[in-house]
């Protein structure tokens, strides 16, 4: 009887480390296919258009990624009087109600595109945890930007 026992002990820890591997397999090869995309996102290049010289409206900016689509974003800014006064995530995974969800030390989205109206500028301090997510986001707003730029 304790031989019983002890043999499907054994077919139980054989079940549960197949599980585990598989599991860590399929992580490792998930985190393989997204490195180029979490390349291309950590080494883009956001610039800071002059917050002073932008034309009133609602402009659309998209960041999409070239290596992957997982951080794709959609944003609408709004400049009024020649400053911007609001931006809405309108695409993406964090898009709509989404950017207010928490996304470490009690930082949002929401909260990093209201640095940026705060600031006047893109050269706010990202969300530690989620760095990726908000360059994407920052790209998408530079993009909006683009075509707010006066003369």
């Amino acid at each position: 009887m304790a031989i019983k026992k002890r043999k499907g002990k054994i077919r139980v820890l054989i079940v549960v480390l197949s599980i585990v591997a598989v599991i860590g397999a399929g992580l490792g090869i998930a985190v393989a296919a997204t490195a180029p995309g979490r390349n291309e996102l950590k080494n883009v290049y956001i610039s800071s258009p002059d917050f002073k010289k932008l034309r009133d409206g609602v402009y659309t900016g998209r960041y999409i990624g070239v290596k992957d689509k997982l951080r794709n974003a959609a944003v609408e800014v709004t400049v009024s009087s020649g400053a911007v006064t609001k931006i809405r995530v309108t695409e993406g995974p964090l898009a709509g109600d989404k950017q207010k969800t928490d996304l470490g030390k009690g930082k949002t989205i929401e909260s990093l595109l209201g640095d940026v109206i705060k600031a006047q500028s893109l050269k706010v301090d990202v969300i530690s945890g989620a760095t990726l997510t908000s360059n994407a986001h920052l790209k998408a707003v530079e993009n909006a930007l683009e075509q707010a730029k006066g003369n």
